[in-house]
């Protein structure tokens, strides 16, 4: 797929910090194919920056498992097989219902009000058929809860994982046939759990919000 020659950036950012997040941002949303040829002469071009920059983000990306560099040859875009769906989703599933379970107890009303505000602009860009805004929402509901536990090792662990199930998930809310409301009953039912204090119920509902979609992207591969 062709580098997008519209790129702004509206932020102040380090070149290295543009390049990478730039280039992470269209591998997860496609932009950049798995398998893709990367030329560091052509995304310097149309990020702006010079080519250093960009192979220094290649390295940051390599090791995230975004891409694979080839010594001697190319640097390419990482497919994702079918086997890597429950590779990704297994262990996130668990984390993201750890946090859940210790959020529960503590979660005031206020942080309450913003998960139900949250859940209402993703239920929002559900039904505007808004892909970006979709996986952004979604993403931010549950990043939110791991910031209520404010456990290092949860948030570090959960992170990179995430960013590869958002990669996912522009797949899977593409698809026209899948029914995206079970995600908006179970974001309100994590919520509820939160409003009861039942950290049993919370951390259920949350490791179903993941295992569900799980077993529907395995399919789709």
């Amino acid at each position: 797929m062709p580098i997008p020659k519209n790129y702004t950036s509206s932020i102040r950012l380090t070149a290295k910090e543009k390049a990478f997040r730039q280039l992470q941002n269209w591998i997860i949303d496609g932009t950049l194919e798995p398998g893709e040829k990367l030329y560091d002469a052509e995304i310097a071009e149309a990020i702006g920056v010079s080519r250093t920059p960009v192979r220094e983000a290649f390295q940051l990306l390599e090791v995230q498992g975004f891409i694979e560099t080839f010594r001697g040859r190319d640097t390419r875009v990482t497919s994702v097989s079918k086997e890597d769906v429950q590779t990704i989703y297994l262990p996130l599933a668990s984390l993201q219902a750890l946090a859940a379970k210790l959020a529960a107890p503590t979660i005031t009303e206020e942080q309450i009000a913003i998960l139900k505000d949250i859940n209402a602009r993703y239920k929002q860009a559900i039904y505007d058929k808004d892909v970006t805004k979709t996986v952004e929402m979604d993403g931010n509901f549950h990043t939110f809860i791991l910031e209520l536990v404010e456990n290092p090792y949860i948030t570090n662990f959960t992170s990179v994982l995430q960013l590869h199930i958002q990669r996912l998930e522009f797949v899977f809310f593409k698809q026209e046939h899948i029914p995206k409301e079970e995600s908006i009953i179970e974001h309100e039912s994590i919520i509820l759990a939160f409003e009861n204090k039942d950290s049993k119920r919370a951390s259920e509902i949350m490791e179903q919000n993941w295992l569900r979609p799980m077993k529907e992207v395995y399919q789709l591969m």
